[in-house]
């Protein structure tokens, strides 16, 4: 893996181009979340659909596979990317993943982290989680950590960061598979530790670094103090993943701190609740008309596709947007497909906001490269913030 930073704008942000598994891919870069290496509701067939190049970094939970098709198969298969037949794209593994493999600080040990799974509650050691990335063998892979919640004690916070460590040196040893390693950095919500775990990871012979530990709790506001501190540990020519910031707001906090590779939790909700993104490319909310505020149907940056409105509208879900699904489908049909429980309304759905959230990080890069992404980052946030107050004044 190749990783190179080719600007800088004010407010932080950085672009640059990672190249890993034959592709360059520019960064801020998207990560789509999948399960067991295939997106939640896509199917492998309308990949090809998504943008090129940018949605063929699919990232992944080795714990997804503790059930059905053993480690030993999937190794004899080839990993991956032989088993899934997708052998032009890029595979990411992270122990967490915020859907279905959530941290369990409680359980976790100094023998290994504690996991919540649908196979119920597991404790991964270093060797284990070694063996299932030996097995699946992807391009790019985060080592174990103890992520713990901003709300735990300074002793239990330290303990982290020194299991972490650990670790990452236990993982690097027992490394036979190859792929970029990417070291885990954690600390909670003390500054010190955060700086003290990326310190002591940045002396460790890692490709780039996976950011772990937000999301649990943490507010908005003490957020951009812990990614500073983190990120003015870190040198620049390495890639940062970071694991935990779903919302647009969120993730233009990680890109101001200096982060690269992001995952795509966000589109799993949205897409499950039957939400629609819908902001524009600009980034600037447009204001809604009164009735479809107080029906809840949309905020301004999404809309409620099972919502009765739109039971007879015959247009696409954002007219100009260029995705399979609004080009030849409309808001009605995919509203009959939600009303009938039918899984293609998934599907399409999924579809349409995996394009147009790639399409949002575009947008960022761009903005990086011409030196307007704090601007960018103001008129979004602000235009967002004043949509909701209208909302509630609305209310």
């Amino acid at each position: 893996m190749k990783f190179s930073v080719k600007a800088w704008s004010k407010g932080g942000g950085r672009a640059g181009v990672m190249q890993v598994g034959g592709c360059a891919i520019e960064t801020p870069a998207l990560l789509l979340t999948t399960r067991k290496g295939l997106p939640n509701f896509i199917t492998p067939d309308l990949l090809s659909s998504l943008p090129d190049p940018d949605s063929r970094l699919l990232q992944f939970s080795p714990l997804h596979f503790s059930e059905g098709i053993s480690l030993k198969t999937i190794s004899e298969l080839g990993g991956l990317h032989q088993m899934l037949g997708l052998k032009e794209h890029v595979f990411a593994a992270v122990p967490r993943d915020s859907i279905i493999s959530l941290p369990e600080y409680q359980s976790a040990n100094k023998m290994g982290a504690s996991f919540e799974t649908p196979c119920g509650r597991l404790l991964i050691k270093p060797a284990q989680y070694m063996e299932m990335i030996s097995s699946m063998k992807p391009n790019m892979w985060a080592t174990l950590a103890d992520e713990v919640p901003a709300w735990v004690s300074e002793k239990r916070n330290r303990a982290s960061v020194d299991r972490t460590v650990r670790w990452l040196d236990e993982c690097i040893t027992s490394n036979v598979t190859g792929g970029a390693v990417f070291g885990s950095i954690v600390g909670g919500s003390r500054i010190e530790e955060r700086k003290r775990c990326a310190q002591e990871v940045v002396k460790r012979n890692v490709s780039g670094f996976c950011i772990g530990g937000f999301g649990l709790g943490e507010s908005m506001d003490e957020r951009p103090a812990l990614l500073n501190a983190i990120t003015e540990s870190l040198p620049e020519e390495k890639p940062r993943q970071i694991c935990g910031l779903e919302l647009p707001e969120e993730v233009l906090q990680g890109v101001a701190a200096g982060v690269d590779l992001f995952d795509s939790t966000y589109i799993y909700h949205l897409t499950l609740g039957g939400f629609a993104l819908t902001f524009p490319s600009d980034g600037i909310v447009k204001c809604c008309s009164c009735d479809e505020l107080c029906d809840d149907v949309t905020d301004g940056t999404k809309i409620n596709l099972k919502a009765t409105i739109y039971r007879k509208d015959t247009s696409p879900i954002l007219e100009g947007c260029k995705c399979y699904t609004c080009q030849n489908h409309t808001k009605a049909y995919i509203n009959h497909l939600f009303n009938v429980h039918e899984m293609l309304a998934q599907i399409l759905l999924e579809i349409h906001n995996t394009h147009h959230y790639l399409g949002f990080f575009r947008v960022v890069r761009e903005a990086i490269k011409r030196g307007t992404f704090q601007e960018f980052r103001q008129n979004f946030v602000e235009s967002r913030r004043d949509h909701i107050f209208a909302a509630a004044l609305g209310a």
